[in-house]
This record gives structure tokens, C-alpha cells and sequence, in this order.
């Protein structure tokens, strides 16, 4: 695991080459409409003008909610300050 910025960079051009879609998935506590908040930062932090395609899962008991979005990433910096934005919404268990 990359202990430094630029280790994850560097650990992402080796696996991507930029631009490119990058999964992200992202699970959380299923209230306050927790996958439009995800989607949403997405949209700000890529500057995208429509909601990227994404699709939604919840557990059996709908306790919490994954959001899986594939969006294009010019470079590896645009993945890491999105993964950073998306730590901060409220509700979050994990992101991948």
C-alpha cells in the first residue's frame, strides 16, 4: 500500500494509463440519500456537467447502500483528490 502521495501515483500510472475509466465504489449508511451525496461529489470534483452512469446495491437488510461509478480520470492526481473528497461525505463505511 502506498505509504506516500507519490507512491500512489506512481502505483496508479503503473496499473492505468491516463485518461481512463476508474471504478470507484463506494459504501454507506442508506439515509439521506446517501448515493445522490456520492454522485454528487463526483460531478463537483470532476467537473462534470450530468451525473455520470452509476448504479446502486443495497444489503439485504438495507442498512447500507454501495454506489459504483466508472468515470474518466484525465490523471492520477484527479483519482486520489476524488477518493479524498469522497472520504468526507457523511455516512461512509468504505471506499474502493
Amino acid at each position: 500500500m502506498a505509504k506516500t502521495r507519490a507512491e500512489a501515483v506512481e502505483l496508479l500510472n503503473s496499473a492505468h494509463e491516463f485518461p481512463c475509466q476508474v471504478m470507484v465504489k463506494v459504501i454507506g449508511k442508506n439515509e439521506n440519500d446517501f448515493p445522490q451525496r456520492v454522485i454528487s461529489v463526483v460531478r463537483e470534483q470532476l467537473q462534470l456537467e450530468f451525473d455520470p452512469p452509476f448504479r446502486t446495491r443495497e444489503t439485504s437488510g438495507g442498512r447500507h447502500v454501495s454506489v459504483t461509478v466508472e468515470p474518466t480520470f484525465d490523471d492520477a492526481e484527479q483519482v486520489l483528490d476524488l477518493y479524498q473528497s469522497i472520504g468526507t461525505i457523511e455516512g461512509i463505511v468504505i471506499v474502493m
